[in-house]
Order: structure tokens, then C-alpha cells, then sequence
């Protein structure tokens, strides 16, 4: 009984294992790997953020032509991708297909829906060239911080990418003048700071623009002669090209483009319609759900966080409404710190307490370190971020905070914050996917809104299990922060498909949240301008507690969580659909392996 039960056994596992797994298909590889390369070329900026070196000279050909070739290489590929018979590959080989087929799909929806306009999918190919959050103004500057800075080439490299600019801009211009005749614009209400974050790189003293980082520090080896050489080449470039060219766009943003934008706000009224909306909803959460359903999921989440929310109110005895202990966080200095300084050391405190709970959490970690650094002046209230490492480990990962304002900045917020973009949030999940040399590098460097920001949220709520949010004002304030997710998920769809005004959203997410007067708005914009992208957070969170308690339910006391998070982070950034099938085989790995070490040894007396 005991070696048929043993041979069952292991004959499940081998099974589970490999299931007779073919060979990695070799043309396979080499199509995921020319495809990278050309996407590179096309986009030399994302081998700059990447760390692939050989382009970091070039900018990307945001030409009507390219649009056109980029266009046509997407249905090509596609074509290509599904003569490979999925039947015949191993299981991550089959992944890979069917995640580039996916990827294509949806960019071949999306350029249809321009049918001969020079837009696409692609950054250098957007409509939506200006706005105020990730417009092609902040382009720039994550270059700047970005690009390498090892020798005298680099330097030169930078000097020749801003020779660039000029073109790149008037190419913009040009996509934007499109949109003007076709419709594609954004709401006129969100651009007013666009021309003053325009204007940051327009004048000034070239020594202080954001473009001149790269000069301000030279590694040793670097001759003193030439670094004066560089610098000066670097201010004289920001004043004689940059300059000249970023008022053009400033003129124009001005003058021309935002007094013709559209009046209202929905997605839904672009020329692409409902389609349109759709295929933003479908890109962001990677799943069929509808606006109606997202909307009510919103309302529901937001009703669970209100009465947690609630709760910790009432434990720090604070007597009187929602409201009043909203104004109270928002005047009590004790909640806020007096200096950049200060703020940017209280980020580095907490990322030293939770790395050393990172252990507990995970079965394995990446080896790539991060760092806390200031945000630039010229992002205003935007929303602290993190910046991603290079793909060979060469460049650290960065959260960067906003010190800007930090009256604004409640200190209650941050360990969710710095758990969200950092670690175990996105560094953690990021740096590991780079790791993951097995995988294709498209795979290892790419990205899905609803698993990466999914995971980020869902990272926020370890902080329970980590030992953060002890003083029941930081609880708060991760609560506050899962809170403006869920209300994200109302917000966005009501806007974009429910006619919601912008003040009516605003009036939303200020009396649901903490959130100051300057973030919320901040905040409401970045949902106009950028439709459904921000509903992929709560969505992919939401899924992946799902995954747990399915996970914890069928292995009960043998559920090891160390190795169920490796089992989310192992194969990189998923959609989520794939990301279940994924766990849903892990789990029965699990079970065979837990039966496997219950078994008795061999020669034991079987009764």
C-alpha cells in the first residue's frame, strides 16, 4: 500500500512538474528577442529607463511615417506570433505567446480605432501628447535622471539627445494639431498648469533647469578639463535649443491647443466612443468588466473602508464627525514634518524597518537595492512615485517623495506609501521580475497595470502583518489610502461614463479621503486625463486577496505564505486571468508535496 500510494504520488508531482515539457522553442526566443530589440530602437528612451546601453543618444521618431511602420509592424508580428503552434511549447513558452498576443490584440484595437490619423498606442505615438501628469514635458526629466553618467560619452550621448528635442517637440506639435482637426483632445477644465510645468523648461538660468542634472556630477576619471568642457556644452545646449524650442510648445499649449480643447470630461465622447473607454478599462484591469460593474465594486469597497475607517476614529477618542477628524489631521502640525529634510529622513526610517521584515514575507528576495530621493520642484502636487532600476542591476531603484509641499504631506501616510512604491511594493515586485533570466526580456521588463499596481496595494496591507501601522493614526492612514483607491473606482468610471462633473468628483474624494485640497484636484485630473488607468489598482488587488484566501482555504495549516508570494512575483508582471491559473496550479503543486512529506518512510511498518 505504501509504494503504490509513494509511486502515486510521485508520478503526480512529475506530472505537476513538467507534464512532458518540450524543449524551449529556439525561434520562438529569437522572435520575443528581435521584437524587444526593435521595440527598443523604436523607443531608445525605454532602453535608457531599461539600462541597455547603445542608444542613449536618440529620441524616439514621434513622425507620422513611424506612427504608420509601428502600426504595421504590430499586425505583422501578430500574424508571426500565431504560426507558432502553442500546442508544442512548454508552459512558459506557452505563457509568453499568449501574453505578446494579448499585448498585440490590444494595440492593434486601439490603432484601428485612429483608422488613418498619426496616433497609435505607443508613447511617441499619442494623442495625448500634453497634460499634467506624464505629458511630454516630464518625459525629460526622467531621462535626465536616468541616463548613465560613467564617462565622457555619456555625457556626449546626453548632449546629442538634447540636440533632439526640437524635432521631437514639432513632432508633437504636430500630433497635437491633428487632434485639434480630429477631435482626440483632452478636457480644457485639467490643462491649466500644463503651461507652467511647460514653462519650468523654457527659461531660466540653464545651470538650474531639470535637463542640467547630468552635469552637476562627474565620476572620477573624467579629466577637469573636459568637465568644463561638458558643462558649459550642457548650459549652452539648455539655453540656445532646449529653451527656444520648449517656449515654441509653451506659446502654442497657450495660444492654440488649450483654448480648443473639449468642454467635456467622458471618454466616452472622444471620436473612439464607448470603444474606446473600453478598451482603457480592458488595458488597465486586463479583464472584460464593465463600467457599470467596476462602479459598484467601488461603492461597495468604499462602504467596508468608511466603517474601518470608523472603527480606528472612535479608538483614538476623538469625539465628533468623519469631517471634523478630517480638518483636525489637515491642522494638527504634530502630523506633518517642518522640512524636506525631515520628511525625506522619515522615508528612510521606515524603509529600514520594513526591510528588515522583508524576510518573514518572502522565500526569496531580489538582490537590487533602492534609495529615497526628492522629486523634482517642477511636479508640483503630483503624487510620490518610484523609478525602476536598470535591467542588468547596474542602477538602483528610487522611491521618490514629494517634498515639494510638505505641509501637504501628513506623516500618518507614509509607511503605506513607501510600502506601495518601494518595498514590498513596486522595487520588490520590479526588481524581481528583472532577476527572473530564464524568462524573455519583454517579460522581465514589462508591465500590467492591474498585477504591478495590484501588487503595490496589495503590499500596503502586509504592513499589518510587518508590525507598521501600530499608532492608530498611521492605521488611518493606510485605510485613507486603500480608501482613494476604492473611490477610484467610482470616480473614474463615473466621469468617463456616468457624467460626472469634475467638481462633483472632487466633492467625492474630498469628503471621502484625507486627502488635502490640492492632492484631491491633483488627483481628479489624473483620472480625466488618463481614463481607466487608475482603476487597475483596486482591481488587481482585489484579485490577488482573492488568490490568498483561495490558496489559504484548500492548504489550511500547511499554506506557507513565503512560498505562495514567490508564487506571485516568479513569473513577472501577469494579466490577471493567467495570474490565476498560474496560482491555481501552484496550489495543486502544493497539495502533492504536502502529501508527498506526510507519507511515511520507507521500511516503516504500515498499521
Amino acid at each position: 500500500m505504501f509504494r503504490t500510494m509513494m509511486a502515486c504520488l510521485l508520478a503526480t508531482l512529475s506530472f505537476l512538474a513538467t507534464a512532458a515539457e518540450p524543449p524551449k522553442n529556439a525561434r520562438l526566443h529569437a522572435f520575443f528577442d528581435r521584437a524587444f530589440q526593435e521595440d527598443l530602437k523604436e523607443n531608445p528612451v525605454q532602453a535608457t529607463f531599461l539600462g541597455v546601453d547603445g542608444m542613449n543618444d536618440r529620441l524616439p521618431d514621434g513622425s507620422a511615417q513611424a506612427t504608420a511602420r509601428r502600426k504595421a509592424r504590430a499586425k505583422a508580428r501578430h500574424a508571426e506570433l500565431l504560426r507558432f503552434d502553442a500546442k508544442a511549447l512548454d508552459t512558459q513558452d506557452r505563457i509568453s505567446r499568449d501574453m505578446m498576443l494579448e499585448n498585440l490584440r490590444l494595440e492593434i484595437a486601439e490603432n484601428d480605432l485612429y483608422g488613418d490619423l498619426p496616433f497609435g498606442a505607443g508613447y511617441a505615438d499619442s494623442w495625448l501628447v500634453l497634460s499634467p501628469l506624464q505629458g511630454i514635458q516630464d518625459l525629460f526629466v526622467w531621462i535626465a535622471q536616468a541616463t548613465p553618467t560613467r564617462k565622457a560619452r555619456d555625457y556626449e550621448d546626453y548632449l546629442r539627445r538634447l540636440a533632439g528635442i526640437p524635432l521631437l517637440l514639432d513632432q508633437a506639435t504636430a500630433r497635437m494639431r491633428a487632434g485639434m482637426k480630429s477631435g482626440w483632445m483632452p478636457p480644457q477644465a485639467v490643462m491649466t498648469t500644463v503651461p507652467a510645468q511647460v514653462e519650468a523648461f523654457a527659461k531660466g538660468d540653464p545651470a538650474q533647469s531639470p535637463l542640467y542634472l547630468p552635469f552637476k556630477a562627474f565620476p572620477e576619471g573624467i579629466p577637469d578639463a573636459d568637465r568644463t568642457r561638458l558643462r558649459e556644452s550642457g548650459a549652452r545646449a539648455i539655453a540656445q535649443v532646449v529653451q527656444p524650442a520648449f517656449a515654441k510648445l509653451q506659446a502654442f499649449a497657450e495660444n492654440e491647443y488649450i483654448p480648443a480643447c473639449r468642454r467635456d470630461l467622458a471618454a466616452e465622447n472622444l471620436p473612439g466612443g464607448k470603444a474606446y473607454y473600453a478598451l482603457a478599462i480592458e488595458r488597465s484591469t486586463t479583464t472584460r468588466k464593465g463600467a457599470d460593474e467596476i462602479h459598484r465594486t467601488g461603492l461597495a469597497e468604499v462602504a467596508r473602508i468608511r466603517a474601518e475607517m470608523d472603527k480606528v476614529i472612535a479608538s483614538t477618542g476623538f469625539k465628533g464627525t468623519f469631517a471634523e477628524f478630517l480638518a483636525f489631521l489637515k491642522d494638527d502640525a504634530r502630523f506633518y514634518y517642518a522640512t524636506p529634510e525631515e520628511l525625506l529622513t522619515g522615508y528612510r526610517d521606515i524603509a529600514k524597518r520594513v526591510d528588515a521584515e522583508l524576510p518573514k514575507l518572502f522565500a526569496e528576495l531580489p538582490r537590487l537595492p533602492y534609495g529615497v530621493r526628492a522629486m523634482g520642484a517642477h511636479e508640483g502636487d503630483n503624487p510620490e512615485h518610484y523609478s525602476g532600476g536598470a535591467l542588468d542591476g547596474s542602477r538602483a531603484g528610487f522611491f521618490e517623495a514629494n517634498v515639494n509641499n510638505v505641509s501637504r504631506r501628513p506623516k500618518y501616510d507614509m509607511e503605506a506609501l513607501l510600502m506601495h512604491e518601494a518595498v514590498p511594493g513596486h522595487h520588490l515586485q520590479l526588481a524581481r521580475a528583472r532577476e527572473l533570466t530564464g524568462l524573455p526580456t519583454f517579460r522581465r521588463a514589462g508591465g500590467y497595470v492591474a498585477y504591478s499596481e495590484g501588487w503595490a496595494l496589495y503590499a500596503e496591507s502586509l504592513g499589518y502583518e510587518m508590525g507598521m501601522y501600530k499608532d492608530p493614526y498611521s492605521h488611518f492612514g493606510a485605510l485613507d489610502a486603500e480608501m482613494f483607491r476604492a473611490c477610484r473606482l467610482v470616480v473614474d468610471t463615473g466621469i468617463h461614463s456616468q457624467g460626472w462633473t469634475r467638481e462633483r468628483a472632487i466633492q467625492y474624494l474630498a469628503d471621502s479621503t484625507g486627502m488635502n485640497n490640492g492632492m484631491v484636484a491633483a488627483e481628479v485630473d489624473r483620472y480625466i486625463v488618463w481614463p481607466g488607468q487608475a482603476l487597475g489598482y483596486k482591481v488587481g488587488e482585489l484579485k490577488i486577496k482573492e488568490l490568498r484566501r483561495r490558496a489559504s482555504d484548500a492548504l489550511g495549516d500547511r499554506f506557507d505564505l513565503r512560498r505562495f508570494h514567490n508564487a506571485l512575483l516568479d513569473d513577472g508582471a501577469l494579466p490577471l486571468g493567467l495570474l490565476e491559473t498560474r496560482i491555481d496550479a501552484w496550489i495543486a503543486a502544493e497539495k502533492a508535496r504536502n502529501a508527498l512529506s506526510r507519507v511515511e518512510p520507507r521500511g516503516t511498518a504500515v498499521r
